[in-house]
């Protein structure tokens, strides 16, 4: 990823905010109206938590009745965030380190908006040439590499388990299927 752009030039700054108290049926119709699969939760301007679709559906399948289930049912606290003059390569380690798809950008307490792996993506390309260093340390220009073998994709011996839908390498066919290691095991 270029190393001048910043999360602020990517990130999403419309986003579903809602309140602690609010009802989660109400929240979940908001996300649909809005195409959003978060809502950043707020307590007056600061950032409490963050519903997501994940959320909703843990609360379907393990918590109170949904029809009677408030935001703060379902959210999710502990929220990683992101200041908006953070570089692409940094929010993207960071997104990985917390194995998050999404991160809230702050400036202090208040949410500015949100910063998901398609902005990540959207964003490799901005400002010119993406570097990358090689096994050496020299730096190359990647997108001369891509052009040069444009059929590698690093996906060549992998496919997806019929079972569960993850990307494996080591599939076998089992029962007519071609299975995982963990689908088969089941």
């Amino acid at each position: 990823m270029n190393r001048d752009v910043t999360v602020q030039d990517v990130m999403d700054r419309e986003y579903v905010g809602v309140s602690e108290s609010d009802e989660l049926v109400d929240t979940v119709e908001l996300l649909l109206r809005n195409d959003a699969d978060t809502a950043v939760v707020q307590r007056g301007n600061e950032l409490v938590g963050v519903v997501t679709q994940e959320d909703v559906l843990a609360l379907v399948v393990d918590g109170p009745e949904p029809g009677t289930a408030a935001v703060s049912d379902a959210m999710t606290e502990s929220v990683p965030t992101v200041s908006p003059e953070t570089g692409l390569d940094a929010a993207a380690d960071m997104m990985s380190a917390r194995e998050s798809r999404r991160l809230v950008v702050t400036a202090g307490p208040e949410p500015m908006g949100i910063l998901s792996e398609r902005d990540l993506l959207a964003g490799r390309d901005l400002g010119g040439p993406v570097e990358s260093r090689d096994g050496g340390g020299a730096v190359t220009d990647a997108g001369a590499e891509m052009e040069a073998d444009s059929t590698r994709t690093g996906f060549e011996d992998q496919s997806i388990c019929e079972a569960c839908g993850t990307f494996a390498s080591d599939l076998s066919s089992f029962n007519g299927q071609l299975l995982c290691s963990d689908c088969r095991a089941m």
